[in-house]
């Protein structure tokens, strides 16, 4: 918009001194012209009374000598004139002379070096003299240079003053829009006390107040839902102790160590929660240096935990790539909700008995998670990826596949759904490394094999499972 202002001044500004100052110079020099033409006729006038008494040459030539530069001055006499026909220096063509003497009246035309003005006298005896008069070019001309500068110099002036006015203007209203914009990306980018300042013209003015306004309600809204959060998970402590309670009466054994280990990681998921909320910190950021997780053992953690009651429903299970540790920029807990929302999907949407499998990946600049099934698959893996649609059966909220998207993205990664080797539905979940997006290649969603990219190498052990 600033530019756009001073664009818009220095082509009006510019229009407006061409307008006039092209006009102005044009009349100085037709006035300096005339000063030049009436000097001649106030010198063609001083011989003309010497011309009516006399019109001896020598005499004549006194008068042209006092009257002005004899090499400026002439007299054209009649033929029979006394003493010659011409005294001075004749520049004028003799055409010019008699067409002048038969009009009577003066007459200018053009001579090298400048022009001439023919004015014709009456003599006594009834003829016809012409007095001609030299005016150089220099003389037509004089002045006009100078007066042309001082135009241009105004003209600049006023185009260089519009210009610093329309930047000053310019600024005062640009400055606040992009006070406005820096705003609005600061409080897009989680900062929530970003505000404007009211200044400005009096529509950024009502913007910034608009602004501000939205922000506290933003604040407030936020405010509402950290502490209904808090609220809804802190509810549910009166059921986890129940089930704390009766956990603790199973007795011994694998299952029941299984469940109260269960029960406690709920209580801590819990916990987290409400600190979260009341905090209004984000769980899933991207760490500092040195933080993050080992992926490998979150993955054999996770599929221990799961192994139990796979065994329960008589299902296969492998795990791959995890017998080395692999470092990730990710929470430890987050991690482990991912996983454990995957997973739960399977033994909820697949019939009991149905296979899968965890494969962990490690490249140069990501890692991926693959989660793979034999069961139905997903018909519509786009709509399974929208948060809070679900897939209709009870149960279903639609937020595990959420949770899981956005985990890998807050490393730059993402997740797909496509086919799996095993049959059915394979979810692929990139972690990237470096902070950079990974590259987003178009087509259908097909298997995610076919989508993992050339840097990756593969880490995958022999498979086991349980019979």
């Amino acid at each position: 918009m600033r530019w756009a202002l001073v664009k818009v001044s220095l082509a009006v500004t510019a229009m407006v001194v061409v307008a006039f100052a092209v006009p102005l110079g044009l009349v100085i020099r037709e006035m300096a012209r005339d000063r030049a033409f009436s000097n001649a006729e106030r010198e063609a006038a001083a011989v003309a009374p010497a011309l009516s008494i006399t019109t001896d040459r020598d005499q004549l030539e006194r008068v042209v000598a006092s009257a002005g530069s004899d090499a400026g001055i002439s007299v054209h006499l009649p033929a029979g004139g006394n003493g010659g026909a011409d005294i001075g220096r004749r520049r004028a063509t003799d055409e010019d002379i008699a067409a002048v003497r038969a009009m009577g009246r003066a007459s200018t035309t053009e001579v090298q070096g400048g022009s001439t003005l023919l004015q014709p006298v009456a003599l006594s005896s009834g003829e016809i003299a012409v007095v001609e008069v030299y005016v150089p070019e220099s003389e037509v001309t004089n002045g006009v240079g100078t007066a042309w500068a001082v135009l241009a110099a105004v003209g600049a002036a006023l185009i260089v003053g519009s210009v610093a006015v329309a930047d000053r203007l310019g600024v005062r209203m640009v400055q606040p829009a992009q006070r406005l914009a820096e705003g609005a990306h600061e409080l897009g980018e989680g900062k929530l006390g970003a505000r404007v300042p009211e200044e400005g013209p009096k529509e950024l003015r009502l913007a910034a107040v608009a602004f501000n306004s939205m922000a506290d309600q933003v604040v407030q809204l936020l405010a509402n839902e950290r502490e209904l959060a808090a609220d809804l998970s802190h509810r549910l402590r009166t059921p986890l102790t129940v089930l704390r309670l009766n956990a603790a009466s199973l007795g011994d054994g694998p299952a029941a160590d299984q469940t109260r280990s269960a029960v406690e990681q709920l209580e801590r998921e819990v916990d987290t929660i409400i600190r979260t909320a009341r905090d209004a910190r984000p769980r899933t950021a991207a760490a500092g240096p040195g933080a993050g997780c080992d992926a490998a053992e979150v993955v054999r953690e996770r599929m221990g935990f799961w192994s139990a009651l796979a065994e329960d429903e008589g299902r296969k299970w492998r795990v791959a790539g995890a017998d080395r540790p692999v470092r990730i920029p990710v929470a430890r807990a987050d991690l482990a909700a991912a996983l454990d929302a995957l997973l739960g999907n399977v033994f909820r949407h697949t019939a009991e008995g149905t296979a899968f499998a965890v494969d962990l990946h490690n490249g140069e600049d990501a890692v991926i998670v693959l989660v793979s099934d034999a069961g139905p698959g997903i018909p519509d893996p786009e709509a399974a990826m929208a948060r809070g649609r679900g897939s209709g059966s009870d149960g279903s909220t639609g937020l595990g596949l959420d949770i899981v998207r956005r985990l890998a993205e807050s490393t730059g990664g993402d997740v797909r759904i496509g086919s799996s080797v095993l049959g059915g539905t394979e979810v692929r979940i990139w972690i990237q490394l470096d902070g950079r997006a990974p590259e987003r290649r178009r087509g259908h969603r097909g298997s995610v094999r076919r989508r993992r990219g050339p840097r990756l190498t593969s880490s995958v052990n022999r498979p086991r499972s349980l019979p």
